[in-house]
């Protein structure tokens, strides 16, 4: 397992408990297949499957990130975000595709950096190595936050890190070419 918490190193921040992320797709610190990658990589954009359990009791809803800390911008990319998921504890494979068919009922995906509220698979440009993908899912002490489709997945989190109580993270790798 790779130690990518993207936030131990923000002092600022204080630590949550953990819970378990997990995907059929690929295991925690592997590489994200084919089909889970943009359609520009080749791939399918094609969400991948994720489950979580071991959260707190007091849980009463979730949000979702996934973070490529490692795009060549200073902030990194954000490649999906999903406000509203209430008690659901997996997405099938594909929930991210624009239409939000997959996602339970109330969530919704907000534009990640393509300006698209959708997933938007890895496609790390050439020469810049090895990419994280970091998956987040932090359990809130409220259903949802107050953010609509309009919102930045840079203002999902900020909202999240107020109203979180555990967080759970799985990370992928795909490296450039």
């Amino acid at each position: 397992m790779l130690d990518v918490d993207p936030y131990a190193a923000l002092q600022r921040f204080a630590p949550l408990p953990s819970f378990e992320v997990t995907s059929d797709d690929f295991a925690d610190g592997g590489e994200i297949p084919l089909r889970n990658r943009a359609e520009g990589a080749g791939g399918g954009d094609v969400s991948p499957q994720l489950a979580w359990s071991g959260f707190p009791a007091e849980t009463r809803g979730f949000v979702l990130t996934c973070l490529d800390p490692d795009a060549p911008t200073g902030a990194g990319w954000w490649h999906w975000a999903v406000n509203g998921l209430g008690t659901a504890t997996e997405l099938p494979a594909g929930a991210g595709a624009l239409g939000e068919g997959g996602l339970p009922d109330g969530a919704f995906m907000v534009v990640n950096e393509s300006r698209v509220p959708a997933y938007g698979g890895p496609n790390p440009p050439a020469g810049t190595g090895v990419h994280r993908y970091i998956f987040v899912v932090t359990a809130l002490d409220v259903p949802r936050l107050d953010a609509g489709p309009e919102t930045t997945p840079s203002t999902l989190a900020f909202q999240a890190h107020f109203h979180g109580i555990a967080r759970g993270i799985l990370t992928g790798t795909v490296t450039a070419p």
